[in-house]
């Protein structure tokens, strides 16, 4: 196998460790999640789910990466507007979050 494969894969294996163990931390604190977080636990389930088609080659994944980079494609601005809506509500999340955590440290 050559080196550049080689360093996917070990890639692959660190980040589904990591994915992994975040969702046990996750079920393990469940107690104490805030109901944003169930944004951490959907993001680590498409990554193992985006990382274990790569590796099995899924027919309808590799025609969706396709898809995702044809840039003449009808469905082109649909798919990358939805990632800007999620992008822009992250992002407001994100605002809303650190407004209220500098309201509780001013306190």
């Amino acid at each position: 196998m050559e080196k550049k494969g080689i360093f996917y894969f070990l890639l692959m294996g660190i980040l589904s460790v990591l994915c992994v163990l975040g969702i046990v931390t996750f079920f393990k604190n469940l107690h104490r999640n805030y109901w944003w977080r169930w944004i951490y636990l959907c993001g680590g389930v498409y990554l193992l789910f985006d990382l274990f088609a790569i590796a099995t080659g899924l027919e309808f994944w590799h025609n969706l990466i396709l898809t995702m980079f044809d840039v003449t494609s009808p469905y082109w601005n649909l798919l990358y507007g939805g990632f800007i809506a999620l992008g822009g509500f992250v992002f407001g999340l994100g605002c809303c979050l650190l407004k209220k955590i500098n309201m509780l440290q001013s306190d």
